[in-house]
């Protein structure tokens, strides 16, 4: 039983010492990029994400009544 062990750990060992590694390149990312987009995208991005925030601080200050819709009332 531990003989069976040892030669798969003798085989395995063997193995890591024939196969040669390859060295890891690394990929450079170009500057200017910001999470992988371009700056027009980024551009959108902040631009929905500004429309998002003027829409729901609209409905927010109509559910909590301080401003009012003149065709609700």
């Amino acid at each position: 039983m531990f003989e069976d062990f040892r030669k798969q750990v003798e085989e395995a060992a063997m193995a890591a010492e024939t196969q040669e590694e390859e060295p890891e390149v690394p990929i450079p990312e170009p500057e200017g990029y910001f999470l992988g987009m371009t700056p027009m995208q980024r551009f959108i991005v902040s631009i929905l994400l500004f429309f998002m925030l003027i829409i729901l601080g609209g409905l927010f200050l109509v559910v909590t009544q301080k401003v009012y819709l003149p065709f609700l009332s």
